[in-house]
């Protein structure tokens, strides 16, 4: 049905909305987006269809009565837009527990009707169709009448539920963190201000009112909107998606320090004399020190168990952080050691970076922070084992909104296992949510404002990287030492070999 709907009037966020024909999906908006405008067009659009072509009832269940009135309203607009044999709006009064419930209908010639509920759960008992809840976080009852529509879908029919957000600890919110975790199957949209905007809202605006549209006056009208919301928090969340009393620490410290367990943090800082000296005498410290420190517990891994890592990149600010893990048979990530490398030249975090992966046995797949400098360590890996095995990711507001989810539900579910470290601990409490995308602040973190979350990214990425479906099975020829202990690589090929581990 979706090449039904007219270019010229959708703009392409109410599309995308209409076109996602997910069994659940949840809309997370900012106000008078239209979003539910466009929800009466794919309503209209399903029940003047036949059954053969996938028509079925439509029931809306808003939180008032005037939102009853207003959805049936756009209904019929939409009836007579797509010239869609309809009835004209009709009021029903339905006995419900000796009380009247009122109301509104539109049939159409198909057979099927649309219908707008009072937000009591027994209404949608005995009925079969799609079930659209409006500011579903406004509900009084959501989870009864959720539970209610969710039993529509036994038979097909499809949920959708569209709200402002209404705090941190409402149902909504908890679904669209659950459905992004991966916990629940709704398909999840987020729509902000600034996103619908970018999309024509404002446009279309001026377009309905017969105002002439300029950058500046959509800016102006922005900061007004929000100027006059009683306080940043309540614009943040009418507008930006962000549910109030959301703040603080993203994962908590209990949470953390119940998954932390005794393993080491193995450090090195490159002095001023040491990245002065020539590379082939860094690359022989370095190598030193690899063996000394790193290989002891690289030894220690389970040659059976698969393996993959995350890396954030740091040079003379930051920290690089290494994140080894293992995925064990119970499929738990056990992150049996991390790497921290502060003032390293970029050469010897390369040498530090192959020294670990050329010894992680079966190794699956990797992820890198490719931003900025890290990209030239990020080319390097993809090149060294493979583009299918290891991803340079260039951290962005998605990739935070997709990934923070199911990191946080790692350790809510008991799924993952870090090193016992306080500098671990503030690194992953620094994780914030940041108009609704949990993420790293802008500014140093820690006791001495040295780090800025490093670990964090580290572990986020390696957990990222542990569920790549696409990489192969590599064959891999252990590291050699010649006389001096120099490392001699195989030539690596890209695919098609079986992986058999490479410990010295």
């Amino acid at each position: 049905m979706a090449n039904a709907l007219p270019d010229s009037v959708l703009l392409p966020y109410q599309k995308a909305w209409i076109e996602d024909d997910s069994e659940l999906k949840i809309a997370e908006k900012s106000r008078r987006t239209g979003l539910t405008w466009g929800e009466a067009a794919d309503a209209v659009l399903t029940a003047s269809a036949s059954k053969a072509a996938g028509g079925t009832n439509h029931f809306y269940v808003g939180s008032n009565k005037e939102m009853a009135i207003e959805f049936i309203d756009a209904c019929a607009m939409w009836a007579r837009a797509f010239d869609k044999a309809a009835s004209t709006v009709q009021e029903e009064v339905l006995s419900d527990e000796d009380k009247d419930i009122l109301t509104f209908n539109i049939h159409f010639a198909s057979g099927f009707k649309i219908q707008a509920l009072s937000s009591r759960p027994s209404n949608l008992r005995g009925r079969q169709g799609n079930v659209t809840i409006d500011e579903a976080a406004f509900h009084a009852e959501l989870a009864e009448v959720l539970k209610a529509a969710l039993a529509l879908t036994m038979w097909g029919a499809k949920v959708r539920l569209i709200s402002t957000h209404n705090g941190s600890e409402n149902l909504f919110n908890e679904l669209i963190q659950d459905s992004r975790a991966g916990k629940k199957r709704y398909s999840v949209h987020r729509l902000t201000l600034d996103d619908a905007c970018e999309q024509g809202l404002y446009q279309r605006i001026c377009q309905v009112r017969g105002k002439e549209w300029s950058l500046a006056a959509e800016k102006q009208w922005k900061a007004n909107l929000l100027k006059d919301t009683a306080t940043r928090e309540d614009a943040l969340e009418e507008y930006y998606c962000v549910p109030k009393s959301g703040g603080g620490a993203y994962i908590s410290r209990a949470l953390i320090e119940a998954r932390m367990v005794e393993a080491p943090v193995v450090r090195f800082e490159g002095s001023p004399e040491f990245n002065a000296w020539p590379e082939h005498l860094r690359n022989a410290e370095m190598r030193d020190w690899c063996e000394a420190e790193l290989l002891p517990l690289l030894k220690t891994l389970k040659p059976g168990s698969r393996h993959c890592f995350g890396e954030d990149f740091g040079r003379s600010g930051d920290l690089t952080s290494i994140a080894p893990m293992e995925i064990t048979q119970q499929l738990k990530r056990r992150v049996p050691f991390l790497v921290e490398l502060r003032n390293v030249p970029f050469k010897q975090q390369e040498q530090v970076l192959f020294f670990i992966l050329d010894r992680l046995p079966n190794l699956q797949s990797g992820a890198l922070d490719a931003r900025g400098n890290g990209q030239y360590l990020a080319e390097q890996a993809v090149d060294e084992y493979g583009g299918d095995r290891i991803e340079a990711v260039m951290l962005s507001q998605s990739w935070y909104l997709e990934t923070m989810p199911k990191f946080k539900a790692a350790f809510e579910d008991d799924s993952i296992e870090i090193p016992r470290d306080s500098d671990v601990l503030d690194d992953l409490r620094a994780l914030q949510v940041i108009k609704g995308i949990p993420k790293l602040p802008d500014a140093k973190t820690g006791d001495d404002k040295k780090r800025h979350g490093d670990s964090a990214i580290a572990l986020a990425l390696a957990y990222y990287a542990s569920f790549n479906q696409s990489a192969l099975e590599y064959g891999y020829e252990a590291v050699r030492s010649g006389p001096d202990h120099s490392q001699h690589r195989p030539v690596r090929a890209t695919a098609g070999f079986r992986n058999r581990g490479g410990l010295l």
